[in-house]
């Protein structure tokens, strides 16, 4: 059994709504009603702001958790050093199968993103916003908020806005591979590790958070820190949202003050009463055993406390009646099949892995749990990025949570229960979406007869960017199947006929499903 989150799952709040303020009202809280339901917005200085930032002890909510205090401040040291002004990325790309939370916010909330982010560029002085998005819905709810309030990439505005759109993929959501894909290259990446505050976006300090920090930043800054800080607990005041799924019979995005007993969260969502374990902080985060999750609290210390994490806050507990090495080894397979596979830890470490796994469950005995370790251990910390640190911690976290059954596969040759498939992984044919497939097409221009129009940088600002002196300055990257027609009508668009797309020679041409075929034969961009 596999069941795929559908895009917006059911959302809930515990108390009062501070993110989801609004939800009850509409589906989609459009400018109008943004400000209805929030109220205007003051701009304030850089230095106010990181003062906010670190009065609430806001961190990122993508994963890592960095302080967005010291981030704001790298980026305006870095501006000021070097006389260049900054630009603000909004991370809303979500490639994990197990979160929802931004593509929730994304979805009916866009504009208190939106005022975060506002709020960081006007107080950086930023010329640029980036927002980065995977699903097809994101793109839209965006773009729909982008032009209720007036903002385009069109030269001349005082703030530039664009869409940049990522792939379904763990990795695409990377730091560097927003960046990347930002800057017309595909969304890997880049092999090698540079501080966006330093060197973002087009070369210039970047401000890159994830969606729902920068939503946090805009809820702080209409109430203020004290009024903030009366939610949740002292040290790690306001709310988090959680992606709550697995197995459990209502799978939900839900708002909760921190300090709520994560058992609460669970019944809330019909877990089993007695889960035999609780995946905590997603595919790359720890999981935690029936008595850890009964004590713990909805915090990033008191899961960090009992082993667990509160990364990008997915929570996924399983029942008694899987195996529990078998749902990891589903995801210790999907993990590998993400690999960017740009070095050796995970383009070989991660399938040796997940390999290991699968041996040790199939009568390998303590042999095959041996290499299991060895080839995990070899993984962490040698990676381009941090896909492969962070499936070598959930590997390992499996291997230690998971004792009984670990010794019953080991030294009984298996634990007697079928493996369920209840985590959940993309549906069938994920890899073929349109979104994630190059086309292998390029875009090119013929310099002869160029005249810097322009027009083509409006209608696909994704693949063409404009250069100092007004003429096009076009991606490396091969022409994702989503932006296929844009691209051919910005082709047809150019007055001079100077844009044309080159198709690559037949032996290299990415091999399309049957599904894509038949789309391309019926003329669907």
């Amino acid at each position: 059994m596999n069941v795929p989150l559908p895009d917006v799952p059911e959302v809930r709040v515990v108390g009062l709504p501070q993110l989801t303020t609004g939800f009850d009202l509409v589906e989609r809280l459009d400018l109008a009603m943004h400000l209805k339901v929030h109220g205007p917005l003051e701009p304030m200085t850089g230095e106010r702001l990181a003062e906010l930032a670190e009065a609430i002890s806001l961190r990122g909510r993508g994963g890592a958790g960095f302080p967005f205090g010291r981030k704001l401040r790298a980026v305006a040291k870095a501006s000021i050093r070097r006389g260049v002004r900054p630009v603000v990325v909004i991370n809303g790309s979500e490639g994990e199968p197990a979160c929802r939370k931004d593509t929730v916010l994304l979805n009916r909330a866009p504009h208190l993103i939106l005022d975060g982010a506002l709020l960081a560029a006007e107080a950086l002085g930023a010329r640029t916003l980036v927002v980065a998005v995977t699903r097809n819905s994101t793109e839209v709810s965006v773009r729909a908020a982008l032009a209720e309030r007036g903002l385009s990439d069109r030269r001349g505005l005082p703030l530039r806005a664009r869409v940049v759109r990522t792939p379904e993929r763990m990795v695409s959501g990377e730091a560097s591979s927003v960046i990347r894909a930002a800057n017309g290259g595909p969304a890997l990446p880049p092999g090698r590790r540079e501080r966006a505050a330093e060197t973002g976006v087009g070369g210039a300090p970047t401000l890159l958070s994830n969606a729902e920090t920068y939503a946090q930043l805009a809820v702080a800054a209409r109430i203020g820190p004290r009024r903030y800080g009366h939610t949740g607990l002292p040290n790690e005041p306001g709310t988090v949202l959680l992606t709550v799924s697995g197995a459990v019979a209502r799978p939900m995005v839900i708002e909760v003050p921190t300090g709520v007993p994560l058992r609460y969260i669970l019944q809330l969502a019909d877990a089993p009463p007695l889960p035999q374990g609780v995946l905590t902080g997603g595919y790359h985060g720890n999981w935690i055993d029936a008595v850890s999750s009964h004590n713990a609290v909805v915090s990033r210390e008191s899961l960090a406390t009992v082993g667990g994490a509160l990364g990008a806050g997915a929570i996924l507990p399983i029942g008694p009646d899987t195996c529990p090495l078998g749902e990891s080894l589903r995801i210790a397979n999907w993990l590998a099949a993400e690999t960017a596979g740009q070095c050796g830890p995970c383009k070989l470490g991660l399938p040796a892995a997940a390999g290991g796994l699968s041996d040790l469950l199939n009568g390998g005995g303590p042999a095959a749990l041996e290499a299991l370790r060895e080839v995990t251990q070899a993984v962490k910390g040698r990676g381009a990025c941090k896909h492969p640190d962070g499936s070598a911690r959930f590997l390992l976290s499996t291997l230690s949570a998971f004792t009984d059954d670990l010794a019953a596969h080991v030294l009984d040759g298996g634990c007697g229960r079928e493996t369920a498939g209840v985590l959940p992984l993309p549906g069938p044919g994920y890899q073929d979406l349109e979104e994630s497939i190059p086309s292998g097409e390029k875009l090119a221009v013929d310099w002869t007869l160029c005249q810097g129009h322009g027009l083509c940088a409006d209608i696909v600002p994704e693949l063409i960017r404009l250069g100092p002196d007004g003429y096009p300055a076009l991606a490396d990257a091969a022409v994702p199947m989503h932006l296929r027609g844009r691209a051919q009508r910005a082709v047809r668009r150019c007055p001079a006929l100077a844009l044309r797309i080159e198709q690559p020679p037949a032996e290299t041409r990415p091999a399309l499903p049957a599904a894509n075929r038949r789309a391309l034969g019926s003329g669907r961009g």
